[in-house]
């Protein structure tokens, strides 16, 4: 189902393009269009996950440079059953998180310094499971192809801003073909919002929450992180807008909103699914520490394990 589920946004997504290329240039332009269109999805099966962590300037880290930060991921990675993914943090203060890769086998997670920073070594673990359940679920490679082709169809609107609807093109439109095209551009990524179902936020956020055994640990980090969103701009996602669907919530402002073209359910919303299924697994009051562990979750190397001395000693359930 995830097969078909890819084959069809990609062919969408290509038609899309091709359909730019045809208003810009007319035949001769959806020729061209088509063939960038096939270059790219072959290209991006490969490399879109290399392309999208360069768009936030992700640096790679390991259990040297960040140690307990990557304990966590691997004992995470561990508990679900996946390949250890390659393991990012993005000098950003805002709070945020997404996940990439063409399978489990090549994949990898990223969190902002801002997230590191704000959240406990739980609340870390929680979101790290979200995305790691992404990774399980097969989402990563739709997400990150979908943002390439998405941030491709832009491009070639600014193209056709640019040297449109001349007499000496081949675009049957004229100048209100380069109009629609200019118009379309912008919509991009909404349309990439809208392809991509939200379900899979609720999928990943239950599956993450039996990975890290703690559905409140999740919670807790979606409502901090859904605040420091509001509050700091993410000045790489609002330059590149179509990637906004991959993070664990929306990066770019002004989009609160639980409608039809939103890229996440609200917030609100998966807090409340969350609580109810730590009700219903009987977690009710387990609530994770405010504080992080001394050097926090993404440095420091407590001989405590990956909780440090924030957690009283307590050991996380892959420990």
């Amino acid at each position: 189902m995830n097969m078909i589920r890819t084959a069809m946004l990609l062919a969408f997504m290509t038609a899309l393009f091709m359909g730019v290329g045809y208003l810009v240039g007319g035949t001769g332009g959806m020729a061209i269009a088509f063939v960038i269109a096939a270059g790219m999805n072959l290209f991006g099966y490969w490399n879109a996950d290399k392309m999208v962590l360069r768009m936030h300037h992700a640096k790679e880290v390991d259990e040297r440079t960040a140690p307990e930060f990557y304990r966590i991921v691997r004992g995470l990675a561990a508990n679900a059953g996946l390949p250890m993914p390659r393991v990012y943090v993005i000098d950003n203060p805002q709070p945020n998180a997404f996940a990439t890769g063409r399978n489990p086998q090549n994949a990898a997670v990223a969190a902002t310094t801002g997230l590191l920073s704000r959240l406990s070594p739980e609340e870390v673990a929680g979101v790290m499971a979200h995305e790691l359940a992404h990774v399980q679920n097969r989402d990563t490679l739709t997400m990150t192809i979908t943002a390439t082709l998405a941030g491709a169809i832009s491009m070639l609107g600014n193209f056709a801003f640019f040297f449109g609807g001349g007499r000496n093109n081949n675009n049957p439109f004229g100048f209100i073909g380069v109009l629609v095209a200019i118009i379309v551009a912008p919509l991009a990524a909404m349309l990439v919002q809208m392809a991509i179902s939200r379900t899979r936020e609720y999928a990943a956020d239950r599956r993450g929450a039996e990975i890290c055994g703690q559905p409140l640990w999740l919670a807790s980090a979606l409502g901090k992180i859904a605040r420091g969103a509001r509050q700091i701009v993410n000045q790489d996602a609002e330059r590149n807008p179509a990637t906004a669907h991959m993070f664990i919530i929306n990066p770019l402002s002004g989009q609160k909103m639980d409608n039809l073209f939103s890229t996440h359910p609200a917030t609100e919303n998966r807090i409340a699914a969350l609580q109810a299924m730590a009700q219903e697994a009987g977690h009710g009051g387990e609530m994770p520490h405010e504080e992080p562990g001394a050097g926090g979750p993404w440095g420091g190397g407590s001989a405590a394990g990956p909780w440090g001395r924030s957690s009283g000693g307590r050991k996380g359930p892959w420990s």
